[in-house]
């Protein structure tokens, strides 16, 4: 059987013989609906690189112990990659968030673009905010993550522009580019830190496709074809990524 994969904030401290002990919604689920018994083998990160396998040695409603067996750290996945997820329509931004984390997206920016349907505001906005956060962190328990990727709040387009300094490797979606994905493989060394903007159902905008390329982004199409913006980052992550070790079995999970 697979040990299932729980989210330990703080592990902290922990070594082999050790005892974690889980709480709250974390614990819930897993010993009310997914019905965690004493003796079942468990894997837990704290979301940071840490991983401990261990096994249950107490249940109640609303917590379990695991004695630590093996407890590794790894390093934080490289070259890593930022999606700027512009907000879609509907449940589709917490479909978007599914997939990048499953992919292995280190950070996933949602974005405020002027063609956005959807709109985070007052209460809304730390509802949707804390709802990305949730998919993400349970998207990633489900890939067997040891690093889980970052959500921050909600970026205005000049927070973007703020973002594309700061990457080796800045890409902007736009189905009228002439330019494909580029050959990461093709330079002197592989970018360390990537980003990818992905707009709304409606397109970036002239305005902000100026702003980003002026910032040092360069406006790529992945094909013929128009994908929604739920899906478009997830493609061209994949594609960025398989050019990497991170795809090649030389550094493990993301």
């Amino acid at each position: 059987m697979t040990a299932h994969l729980h989210w330990a904030p703080d592990l902290a401290g922990v070594r082999v013989g050790s005892q974690v002990e889980v709480t709250g919604e974390e614990a819930h689920h897993a010993v009310v609906v997914r019905r965690l018994r004493d003796g079942e083998p468990v894997l837990l990160t704290d979301g940071r690189g840490t991983m401990l396998t261990g096994v249950v040695e107490a249940t109640s409603k609303r917590s379990f112990t695991v004695r630590a067996e093996q407890v590794q750290s790894h390093p934080e996945p490289v070259p890593a990659l930022t999606v700027v997820q512009a907000l879609p329509k509907g449940d589709r931004g917490e479909l978007a968030v599914e997939v990048l984390t499953e992919i292995g997206v280190a950070r996933i920016v949602p974005w405020a673009a002027s063609r956005s349907v959807a709109v985070w505001r007052g209460e809304r906005a730390a509802k949707s905010h804390a709802k990305w956060q949730a998919t993400a962190r349970e998207a990633a328990k489900q890939a067997r993550r040891r690093w889980f990727p970052q959500v921050p709040e909600l970026a205005q387009t000049d927070e973007v522009v703020g973002l594309i300094a700061a990457a080796d490797v800045a890409l902007v979606l736009h189905e009228d580019a002439v330019a494909a994905l580029p050959d990461l493989r093709s330079g002197a060394a592989m970018p360390q830190q990537i980003l990818l903007i992905v707009g709304p159902e409606g397109g970036v905008s002239e305005e902000e496709l100026t702003a980003f390329v002026d910032a040092g982004a360069t406006s790529v199409r992945l094909g013929a074809e128009v994908l929604r913006t739920s899906t478009a980052g997830l493609a061209a992550s994949a594609a960025l990524l398989a050019q990497t070790e991170r795809w090649r079995g030389s550094t493990g999970d993301s």
